[in-house]
């Protein structure tokens, strides 16, 4: 019973030493990214100039610069806080997944730890992809449109700085999410609840679902911006299709 005690405290007392170690980490590189404010901020407000780069390879050829505005006294210093935060988890999260698996491992069979090692890659790796498509294209294009819809000529649109870093923040969240698909059907594929006859034959149930879905992530009128968001989750679909097994 004693032994059995020590264990699990043994287990818990490096638990905490995982999560003390990511949690500085972590606390390290945003204090990085908090210092560096304008390295951190030039690339976070570049999506709102014509001057992008995405914007250029569109053919975006009309000028234009989204003036954004402060209306609290302590918004621009929270701003920058949760920013650097959030800069500081996304640049630490290789290490921190990476003493979350060195403390499940030792409990899991050498095929498992295989399982999740290519489990955990894979679902870092398509966030990453998920979040640098809503950077370069998701996010410019839907920022682009509701910056510069209006009912009409009397009504100025005033955009303030917490709404942009708020839809910056949720719309890479969501992609990253969605970017998910691949894994989550591979995993479904291999436990026997999905198959690729099956995807296969509800694939135009699939296109149908994925314009919505790319409808509500950037409500625009315009179909090229629906056909450039869609285009990538479809491509998902399609992949995923090949990674789940017959």
């Amino acid at each position: 019973m004693s032994s059995e005690q020590a264990t699990f405290w043994d287990h818990l007392d490096e638990l905490r030493s995982c999560l003390f170690r990511s949690l500085i980490v972590v606390a390290i590189t945003g204090i990085v990214a908090f210092c560096l404010k304008d390295v951190l901020f030039s690339v976070v407000l570049a999506p709102r100039s014509s001057e992008f780069c995405s914007y250029r390879l569109l053919g975006v050829d009309e000028a234009f610069s989204i003036h954004l505005m402060n209306t609290e006294l302590t918004e621009q210093f929270m701003v920058h806080m949760r920013v650097a935060l959030y800069t500081g988890l996304l640049v630490a999260s290789p290490y921190v997944l990476y003493q979350i698996f060195r403390f499940i491992s030792p409990g899991l069979y050498s095929n498992e730890r295989k399982a999740a090692i290519w489990i955990v890659g894979s679902v870092y790796l398509m966030f990453i992809m998920g979040t640098l498509l809503n950077y370069f294209l998701i996010f410019p294009l839907t920022l682009r449109f509701l910056a510069t819809y209006q009912v009409s000529p009397e009504v100025a649109n005033m955009l303030t700085l917490q709404s942009y870093i708020d839809t910056l923040i949720s719309l890479s969240f969501t992609i990253g999410l969605v970017f998910e698909l691949p894994v989550v059907c591979a995993i479904l594929g291999r436990m026997g609840f999905l198959s690729r006859r099956v995807m296969s034959e509800y694939r135009r149930h699939a296109v149908v679902a994925i314009l919505v879905v790319a409808a509500i992530i950037t409500p625009t009128t315009d179909a090229f911006t629906l056909f450039i968001v869609a285009m990538p989750i479809w491509l998902l679909y399609e992949f995923s299709i090949f990674l789940v097994k017959k």
